[in-house]
Protein backbone atom coordinates (compact mmCIF):
# COMPACT_ATOMS: atom_id res chain seq x y z
CA UNK A 1 0.00 0.00 0.00
CA UNK A 2 1.28 3.53 -0.80
CA UNK A 3 2.34 5.59 2.10
CA UNK A 4 0.05 8.55 2.20
CA UNK A 5 2.58 11.76 2.53
CA UNK A 6 1.29 15.12 3.79
CA UNK A 7 2.62 16.37 0.26
CA UNK A 8 0.53 13.78 -1.64
CA UNK A 9 -2.34 14.49 0.78
CA UNK A 10 -2.52 18.42 0.12
CA UNK A 11 -2.79 17.71 -3.64
CA UNK A 12 -5.23 15.34 -3.02
CA UNK A 13 -7.12 17.37 -2.06
CA UNK A 14 -6.18 20.56 -3.86
CA UNK A 15 -7.13 18.70 -6.92
CA UNK A 16 -10.53 17.84 -5.34
CA UNK A 17 -11.10 21.09 -4.16
CA UNK A 18 -11.55 22.12 -7.64
CA UNK A 19 -14.48 20.71 -8.29
CA UNK A 20 -16.57 21.86 -5.96
CA UNK A 21 -15.18 25.35 -6.18
CA UNK A 22 -16.24 24.53 -10.19
CA UNK A 23 -19.26 23.17 -9.88
CA UNK A 24 -20.23 26.17 -7.45
CA UNK A 25 -19.36 28.56 -10.14
CA UNK A 26 -20.74 26.60 -13.00
CA UNK A 27 -24.11 26.17 -10.55
CA UNK A 28 -24.28 29.91 -10.06
CA UNK A 29 -23.48 30.79 -13.47
CA UNK A 30 -26.37 28.97 -14.29
CA UNK A 31 -28.73 30.15 -12.03
CA UNK A 32 -27.72 33.85 -13.68
CA UNK A 33 -28.41 32.55 -16.76
CA UNK A 34 -31.51 30.64 -16.18
CA UNK A 35 -33.17 33.91 -14.39
CA UNK A 36 -32.07 35.86 -17.98
CA UNK A 37 -33.67 34.29 -20.05
CA UNK A 38 -36.62 33.77 -18.38
CA UNK A 39 -37.22 37.08 -17.92
CA UNK A 40 -36.32 37.58 -21.68
CA UNK A 41 -38.68 35.14 -22.57
CA UNK A 42 -41.42 37.12 -20.36
CA UNK A 43 -40.06 40.97 -21.72
CA UNK A 44 -40.91 39.69 -25.24
CA UNK A 45 -43.84 37.98 -24.46
CA UNK A 46 -45.55 40.88 -23.19
CA UNK A 47 -43.90 43.53 -25.66
CA UNK A 48 -45.24 41.80 -28.62
CA UNK A 49 -47.91 39.81 -30.02
CA UNK A 50 -47.83 35.78 -29.65
CA UNK A 51 -47.36 35.54 -33.40
CA UNK A 52 -44.45 38.20 -33.16
CA UNK A 53 -43.01 36.25 -30.35
CA UNK A 54 -43.30 32.76 -31.66
CA UNK A 55 -41.45 34.36 -34.79
CA UNK A 56 -38.67 35.33 -32.67
CA UNK A 57 -38.09 32.17 -31.05
CA UNK A 58 -38.51 29.61 -33.48
CA UNK A 59 -35.71 32.20 -35.66
CA UNK A 60 -32.97 32.04 -32.46
CA UNK A 61 -34.17 28.60 -32.15
CA UNK A 62 -33.17 27.65 -35.81
CA UNK A 63 -29.96 29.79 -35.62
CA UNK A 64 -28.85 28.04 -32.43
CA UNK A 65 -29.58 24.63 -33.87
CA UNK A 66 -27.42 25.46 -37.10
CA UNK A 67 -24.51 26.60 -34.75
CA UNK A 68 -24.83 23.54 -32.34
CA UNK A 69 -24.20 21.53 -36.13
CA UNK A 70 -21.66 23.29 -36.78
CA UNK A 71 -20.18 23.15 -33.79
CA UNK A 72 -19.40 19.55 -35.04
CA UNK A 73 -18.79 19.08 -31.31
CA UNK A 74 -15.15 20.13 -31.30
CA UNK A 75 -15.01 21.51 -28.34
CA UNK A 76 -15.66 18.43 -26.17
CA UNK A 77 -13.14 17.17 -28.70
CA UNK A 78 -10.78 19.86 -27.16
CA UNK A 79 -11.15 19.26 -23.88
CA UNK A 80 -10.56 15.31 -23.90
CA UNK A 81 -6.94 16.41 -25.60
CA UNK A 82 -5.79 19.34 -23.84
CA UNK A 83 -6.99 17.56 -20.19
CA UNK A 84 -4.95 14.45 -21.62
CA UNK A 85 -1.86 16.93 -22.07
CA UNK A 86 -1.56 18.45 -19.00
CA UNK A 87 0.96 15.85 -17.67
CA UNK A 88 3.41 17.14 -20.14
CA UNK A 89 2.65 20.89 -19.42
CA UNK A 90 -0.38 21.16 -21.76
CA UNK A 91 3.30 21.20 -24.79
CA UNK A 92 1.75 21.03 -28.26
CA UNK A 93 -2.03 21.81 -27.69
CA UNK A 94 -1.98 24.85 -30.09
CA UNK A 95 -2.05 22.40 -32.53
CA UNK A 96 -5.25 20.09 -31.51
CA UNK A 97 -6.89 24.34 -30.93
CA UNK A 98 -5.88 25.21 -35.02
CA UNK A 99 -7.38 21.88 -36.04
CA UNK A 100 -10.21 22.20 -33.87
CA UNK A 101 -11.80 25.70 -35.01
CA UNK A 102 -10.66 25.86 -39.15
CA UNK A 103 -13.54 23.10 -40.24
CA UNK A 104 -15.90 24.64 -37.20
CA UNK A 105 -15.65 28.26 -39.20
CA UNK A 106 -16.13 26.38 -42.51
CA UNK A 107 -19.38 25.16 -41.49
CA UNK A 108 -20.59 28.08 -39.64
CA UNK A 109 -20.01 30.41 -42.89
CA UNK A 110 -22.06 27.26 -45.02
CA UNK A 111 -25.16 27.51 -41.91
CA UNK A 112 -24.89 31.14 -42.73
CA UNK A 113 -25.19 31.12 -46.11
CA UNK A 114 -27.91 28.84 -46.00
CA UNK A 115 -29.69 30.61 -43.10
CA UNK A 116 -29.64 33.82 -44.71
CA UNK A 117 -32.63 33.49 -47.18
CA UNK A 118 -34.75 32.29 -44.29
CA UNK A 119 -34.16 33.88 -40.86
CA UNK A 120 -32.11 37.36 -42.66
CA UNK A 121 -29.31 39.14 -41.39
CA UNK A 122 -29.72 37.22 -37.99
CA UNK A 123 -27.93 34.41 -39.67
CA UNK A 124 -24.43 36.39 -39.62
CA UNK A 125 -23.81 35.71 -35.94
CA UNK A 126 -23.53 31.63 -36.33
CA UNK A 127 -19.33 31.75 -36.87
CA UNK A 128 -18.99 33.78 -33.95
CA UNK A 129 -21.43 31.91 -31.72
CA UNK A 130 -19.62 28.80 -32.99
CA UNK A 131 -15.92 30.01 -32.77
CA UNK A 132 -16.34 31.86 -28.97
CA UNK A 133 -17.92 28.04 -27.79
CA UNK A 134 -15.22 26.04 -29.59
CA UNK A 135 -12.71 28.49 -27.59
CA UNK A 136 -14.47 28.32 -23.93
CA UNK A 137 -14.32 24.51 -24.37
CA UNK A 138 -10.57 25.19 -24.78
CA UNK A 139 -9.82 26.91 -21.56
CA UNK A 140 -12.02 24.51 -20.15
CA UNK A 141 -9.61 21.78 -20.95
CA UNK A 142 -6.98 23.83 -19.62
CA UNK A 143 -8.46 23.25 -16.31
CA UNK A 144 -9.80 26.65 -16.22
CA UNK A 145 -13.61 27.16 -15.88
CA UNK A 146 -13.76 31.51 -15.07
CA UNK A 147 -13.98 32.27 -18.97
CA UNK A 148 -16.65 30.23 -19.37
CA UNK A 149 -18.42 31.22 -15.90
CA UNK A 150 -18.17 34.52 -16.51
CA UNK A 151 -18.65 34.87 -20.15
CA UNK A 152 -20.50 32.26 -21.41
CA UNK A 153 -22.70 31.99 -17.91
CA UNK A 154 -23.14 35.15 -16.94
CA UNK A 155 -22.30 38.20 -19.21
CA UNK A 156 -23.83 36.83 -22.42
CA UNK A 157 -27.61 36.32 -21.28
CA UNK A 158 -27.08 39.65 -19.11
CA UNK A 159 -26.26 41.65 -22.50
CA UNK A 160 -28.70 39.87 -24.58
CA UNK A 161 -31.90 40.67 -21.74
CA UNK A 162 -30.70 44.24 -21.57
CA UNK A 163 -30.58 44.46 -25.59
CA UNK A 164 -33.96 42.66 -26.36
CA UNK A 165 -35.24 44.81 -23.49
CA UNK A 166 -34.32 47.71 -24.93
CA UNK A 167 -35.23 46.98 -28.43
CA UNK A 168 -39.15 45.58 -26.67
CA UNK A 169 -39.50 49.13 -25.17
CA UNK A 170 -38.70 51.23 -28.20
CA UNK A 171 -41.45 49.46 -29.79
CA UNK A 172 -39.21 47.91 -32.56
CA UNK A 173 -40.04 44.01 -32.75
CA UNK A 174 -37.86 43.80 -35.81
CA UNK A 175 -34.58 44.45 -33.84
CA UNK A 176 -34.88 41.95 -31.48
CA UNK A 177 -33.46 38.97 -33.50
CA UNK A 178 -30.23 41.65 -33.71
CA UNK A 179 -30.11 42.48 -30.10
CA UNK A 180 -30.67 38.91 -29.35
CA UNK A 181 -27.49 38.12 -31.55
CA UNK A 182 -24.80 41.19 -30.79
CA UNK A 183 -23.41 40.15 -27.67
CA UNK A 184 -22.00 37.29 -28.70
CA UNK A 185 -19.04 39.20 -30.43
CA UNK A 186 -17.20 40.27 -27.67
CA UNK A 187 -17.67 36.97 -26.24
CA UNK A 188 -15.52 35.55 -28.60
CA UNK A 189 -13.16 38.15 -28.74
CA UNK A 190 -12.71 37.52 -24.95
CA UNK A 191 -12.55 34.12 -25.53
CA UNK A 192 -9.75 33.89 -27.85
CA UNK A 193 -7.82 36.15 -25.69
CA UNK A 194 -8.32 33.69 -23.13
CA UNK A 195 -6.89 30.81 -24.95
CA UNK A 196 -3.94 32.73 -26.41
CA UNK A 197 -3.17 33.44 -22.82
CA UNK A 198 -3.18 29.69 -21.26
CA UNK A 199 -1.63 27.89 -24.83
CA UNK A 200 2.24 27.19 -24.43
CA UNK A 201 4.15 28.61 -27.34
CA UNK A 202 4.95 25.54 -29.06
CA UNK A 203 4.54 23.88 -32.24
CA UNK A 204 1.60 20.92 -32.62
CA UNK A 205 2.25 17.73 -31.61
CA UNK A 206 2.58 15.84 -35.74
CA UNK A 207 -0.97 13.84 -36.32
CA UNK A 208 -2.76 16.18 -34.03
CA UNK A 209 -5.75 17.31 -35.99
CA UNK A 210 -5.52 13.54 -37.42
CA UNK A 211 -6.13 12.37 -33.34
CA UNK A 212 -8.68 15.16 -32.62
CA UNK A 213 -11.13 14.35 -35.51
CA UNK A 214 -10.67 10.76 -35.29
CA UNK A 215 -12.00 10.62 -31.42
CA UNK A 216 -14.16 13.95 -32.83
CA UNK A 217 -15.73 12.89 -35.82
CA UNK A 218 -18.38 10.40 -34.21
CA UNK A 219 -19.33 13.14 -31.34
CA UNK A 220 -19.48 15.49 -34.73
CA UNK A 221 -22.26 13.83 -35.62
CA UNK A 222 -23.59 13.34 -32.09
CA UNK A 223 -23.21 16.85 -31.56
CA UNK A 224 -24.93 18.01 -34.57
CA UNK A 225 -27.91 15.60 -33.55
CA UNK A 226 -27.79 17.21 -29.93
CA UNK A 227 -28.34 20.56 -31.19
CA UNK A 228 -31.27 19.45 -33.44
CA UNK A 229 -32.70 17.55 -30.45
CA UNK A 230 -32.27 21.05 -28.46
CA UNK A 231 -34.35 23.09 -30.44
CA UNK A 232 -36.03 21.18 -32.82
CA UNK A 233 -39.35 20.79 -30.55
CA UNK A 234 -39.94 24.90 -30.82
CA UNK A 235 -39.62 25.33 -34.73
CA UNK A 236 -41.44 21.68 -34.75
CA UNK A 237 -44.40 23.74 -33.07
CA UNK A 238 -43.80 26.67 -35.76
CA UNK A 239 -44.42 24.87 -38.68
CA UNK A 240 -47.03 22.57 -37.60
CA UNK A 241 -49.18 24.68 -35.36
CA UNK A 242 -48.23 27.98 -35.85
CA UNK A 243 -46.03 30.70 -34.55
CA UNK A 244 -48.16 31.30 -31.70
CA UNK A 245 -48.18 27.91 -30.19
CA UNK A 246 -44.78 27.86 -31.08
CA UNK A 247 -44.62 31.05 -28.44
CA UNK A 248 -46.99 29.36 -25.30
CA UNK A 249 -44.56 26.33 -26.00
CA UNK A 250 -41.74 28.82 -25.38
CA UNK A 251 -42.93 29.99 -22.54
CA UNK A 252 -44.75 26.75 -21.06
CA UNK A 253 -41.18 25.19 -21.09
CA UNK A 254 -38.33 27.83 -20.47
CA UNK A 255 -38.02 26.78 -17.03
CA UNK A 256 -36.65 23.37 -18.76
CA UNK A 257 -33.28 25.64 -18.81
CA UNK A 258 -33.04 25.08 -15.07
CA UNK A 259 -32.03 21.73 -15.28
CA UNK A 260 -29.83 21.77 -18.25
CA UNK A 261 -27.81 24.82 -17.10
CA UNK A 262 -27.18 23.09 -13.74
CA UNK A 263 -26.50 20.12 -15.59
CA UNK A 264 -24.15 21.67 -17.72
CA UNK A 265 -22.48 23.96 -15.10
CA UNK A 266 -21.70 20.60 -13.13
CA UNK A 267 -20.81 18.89 -15.92
CA UNK A 268 -18.16 22.00 -17.31
CA UNK A 269 -16.54 21.68 -13.42
CA UNK A 270 -16.04 17.63 -13.99
CA UNK A 271 -16.05 16.55 -17.29
CA UNK A 272 -11.76 17.13 -17.42
CA UNK A 273 -11.37 15.61 -14.58
CA UNK A 274 -14.00 12.41 -15.31
CA UNK A 275 -11.47 11.96 -18.96
CA UNK A 276 -8.46 11.51 -16.98
CA UNK A 277 -10.36 9.44 -14.44
CA UNK A 278 -11.26 7.16 -17.20
CA UNK A 279 -8.02 7.32 -19.08
CA UNK A 280 -6.07 6.51 -15.98
CA UNK A 281 -8.43 3.53 -15.17
CA UNK A 282 -9.26 5.13 -11.79
CA UNK A 283 -12.62 3.68 -11.89
CA UNK A 284 -13.32 4.20 -8.43
CA UNK A 285 -12.58 8.46 -8.75
CA UNK A 286 -14.99 8.27 -11.53
CA UNK A 287 -17.46 6.73 -9.61
CA UNK A 288 -17.65 9.38 -6.90
CA UNK A 289 -17.09 12.37 -9.57
CA UNK A 290 -20.43 10.86 -10.85
CA UNK A 291 -22.32 9.96 -7.92
CA UNK A 292 -21.70 13.47 -6.04
CA UNK A 293 -22.34 15.37 -9.08
CA UNK A 294 -25.46 13.13 -9.55
CA UNK A 295 -26.82 13.48 -5.85
CA UNK A 296 -26.29 17.83 -6.04
CA UNK A 297 -28.28 17.94 -9.47
CA UNK A 298 -31.10 16.63 -7.79
CA UNK A 299 -31.00 18.42 -4.49
CA UNK A 300 -30.74 21.80 -6.61
CA UNK A 301 -33.36 20.43 -9.31
CA UNK A 302 -35.80 18.73 -7.83
CA UNK A 303 -37.38 21.61 -5.72
CA UNK A 304 -37.90 23.70 -8.75
CA UNK A 305 -39.84 21.10 -10.56
CA UNK A 306 -41.74 19.99 -8.23
CA UNK A 307 -42.66 24.00 -7.47
CA UNK A 308 -43.14 24.60 -11.46
CA UNK A 309 -45.68 21.65 -11.19
CA UNK A 310 -47.30 22.58 -7.92
CA UNK A 311 -47.34 26.78 -9.29
CA UNK A 312 -47.83 26.20 -13.24
CA UNK A 313 -50.87 28.04 -13.72
CA UNK A 314 -49.98 31.35 -11.90
CA UNK A 315 -46.00 31.35 -12.77
CA UNK A 316 -47.41 30.83 -17.02
CA UNK A 317 -49.42 34.30 -16.38
CA UNK A 318 -46.75 36.29 -15.97
CA UNK A 319 -46.26 35.84 -19.72
CA UNK A 320 -49.70 36.93 -20.20
CA UNK A 321 -53.20 35.89 -20.29
CA UNK A 322 -52.67 33.71 -23.54
CA UNK A 323 -50.63 31.73 -21.62
CA UNK A 324 -51.91 30.57 -18.66
CA UNK A 325 -54.15 27.60 -20.38
CA UNK A 326 -50.44 25.75 -21.08
CA UNK A 327 -50.51 23.85 -17.50
CA UNK A 328 -50.50 20.36 -18.73
CA UNK A 329 -47.52 21.03 -20.67
CA UNK A 330 -45.84 22.13 -17.49
CA UNK A 331 -46.67 19.35 -15.35
CA UNK A 332 -45.00 16.76 -18.44
CA UNK A 333 -41.72 19.00 -18.65
CA UNK A 334 -41.77 18.62 -14.70
CA UNK A 335 -41.89 15.31 -14.19
CA UNK A 336 -39.12 14.22 -16.94
CA UNK A 337 -36.94 16.37 -16.19
CA UNK A 338 -37.34 15.11 -12.63
CA UNK A 339 -36.18 11.43 -14.19
CA UNK A 340 -33.23 13.31 -16.42
CA UNK A 341 -31.40 14.99 -13.45
CA UNK A 342 -31.78 11.31 -11.66
CA UNK A 343 -29.95 9.79 -14.03
CA UNK A 344 -27.18 12.61 -14.46
CA UNK A 345 -24.48 13.35 -16.61
CA UNK A 346 -24.78 9.79 -18.28
CA UNK A 347 -23.61 10.95 -21.77
CA UNK A 348 -20.88 13.02 -20.59
CA UNK A 349 -19.63 10.04 -18.22
CA UNK A 350 -20.34 7.87 -21.28
CA UNK A 351 -18.35 9.64 -23.69
CA UNK A 352 -15.82 10.60 -21.10
CA UNK A 353 -15.11 6.59 -21.31
CA UNK A 354 -14.45 6.66 -25.12
CA UNK A 355 -17.51 5.44 -26.66
CA UNK A 356 -18.74 8.44 -29.08
CA UNK A 357 -20.01 5.52 -31.48
CA UNK A 358 -22.55 4.62 -28.80
CA UNK A 359 -23.43 7.74 -27.66
CA UNK A 360 -24.34 8.74 -31.14
CA UNK A 361 -26.71 5.94 -31.80
CA UNK A 362 -28.14 6.99 -28.39
CA UNK A 363 -28.87 10.24 -29.66
CA UNK A 364 -30.43 9.14 -33.07
CA UNK A 365 -32.53 6.58 -31.05
CA UNK A 366 -33.68 9.91 -28.86
CA UNK A 367 -34.06 12.26 -32.09
CA UNK A 368 -36.00 9.33 -34.40
CA UNK A 369 -38.77 8.94 -30.99
CA UNK A 370 -39.39 12.54 -30.48
CA UNK A 371 -39.73 13.17 -34.67
CA UNK A 372 -42.26 10.27 -34.79
CA UNK A 373 -44.30 11.47 -31.31
CA UNK A 374 -44.10 15.08 -32.72
CA UNK A 375 -45.73 14.59 -36.33
CA UNK A 376 -48.16 12.24 -34.72
CA UNK A 377 -49.40 14.99 -32.16
CA UNK A 378 -48.26 18.34 -32.90
CA UNK A 379 -51.20 18.79 -35.50
CA UNK A 380 -53.63 17.78 -33.11
CA UNK A 381 -52.28 18.92 -29.46
CA UNK A 382 -49.85 21.77 -30.30
CA UNK A 383 -47.73 22.52 -27.65
CA UNK A 384 -48.77 19.75 -25.73
CA UNK A 385 -48.33 17.18 -28.09
CA UNK A 386 -44.62 18.85 -28.51
CA UNK A 387 -43.79 18.65 -24.94
CA UNK A 388 -44.98 14.72 -25.15
CA UNK A 389 -42.39 14.11 -27.96
CA UNK A 390 -39.81 16.38 -26.19
CA UNK A 391 -40.33 14.24 -23.32
CA UNK A 392 -40.17 10.70 -24.97
CA UNK A 393 -36.60 11.61 -26.79
CA UNK A 394 -35.46 12.82 -22.77
CA UNK A 395 -36.01 9.37 -21.29
CA UNK A 396 -34.50 7.99 -24.58
CA UNK A 397 -31.52 9.70 -24.32
CA UNK A 398 -30.99 9.16 -20.57
CA UNK A 399 -32.39 5.76 -19.72
CA UNK A 400 -30.15 4.34 -23.06
CA UNK A 401 -27.08 5.24 -21.27
CA UNK A 402 -27.30 4.89 -17.62
CA UNK A 403 -28.51 1.02 -18.67
CA UNK A 404 -25.18 1.21 -21.23
CA UNK A 405 -22.82 2.48 -18.35
CA UNK A 406 -24.18 0.18 -15.53
CA UNK A 407 -23.58 -3.08 -17.88
CA UNK A 408 -20.06 -2.25 -18.79
CA UNK A 409 -18.97 -0.41 -15.81
CA UNK A 410 -21.37 -0.95 -12.79
CA UNK A 411 -21.37 2.86 -12.29
CA UNK A 412 -24.82 4.05 -11.09
CA UNK A 413 -26.13 7.76 -10.41
CA UNK A 414 -26.22 7.22 -6.53
CA UNK A 415 -24.46 4.60 -4.55
CA UNK A 416 -22.14 4.41 -1.25
CA UNK A 417 -20.61 8.24 -2.39
CA UNK A 418 -24.27 9.68 -2.36
CA UNK A 419 -24.29 9.69 1.18
CA UNK A 420 -21.26 11.27 1.72
CA UNK A 421 -21.66 13.96 -0.91
CA UNK A 422 -24.55 15.36 1.27
CA UNK A 423 -22.31 15.88 4.21
CA UNK A 424 -20.60 19.62 3.41
CA UNK A 425 -17.59 19.35 4.87
CA UNK A 426 -16.73 16.24 2.70
CA UNK A 427 -18.54 17.91 -0.47
CA UNK A 428 -16.45 20.84 0.13
CA UNK A 429 -13.25 17.93 -0.30
CA UNK A 430 -14.40 16.50 -3.35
Amino acid sequence: MATVTPARLVAGLRRRGGVARGGAAGLAAAGVSAAAQFALVVVVTRAVSAAEAGAFFAATAVVLMAAGVAKLDAGNGLVFFIARAKASGHHGTSGYVRAATVPCVVAAIVATALLWPRVGPVAAIVPVIVLGDVLLAATRGFGSLRPTVLLDGMALPAAQLALVAAAALAGRPEWLPLAWALPYAPVLVLAALAVRRRTPRSPGLPGAGRDLWRYTAPRSFAGAIQAVFQRLDVVVVALLAGPAQAAVYTAATRFKVVGQLANQGLTQAVQARLVSALALGELARARELYQTATVWLVLLTWPVWLAYAALAPWLLAVFGPAYGTAAPVALVLAGTMMVATACGMVDVVLTAAGHTGLSLLNLLAAVACTLVLDLALVPAHGALGAVAGWSGGVLVKNLLPLWQLHRRYGLRPFGRHTGAALRLHTWAAI
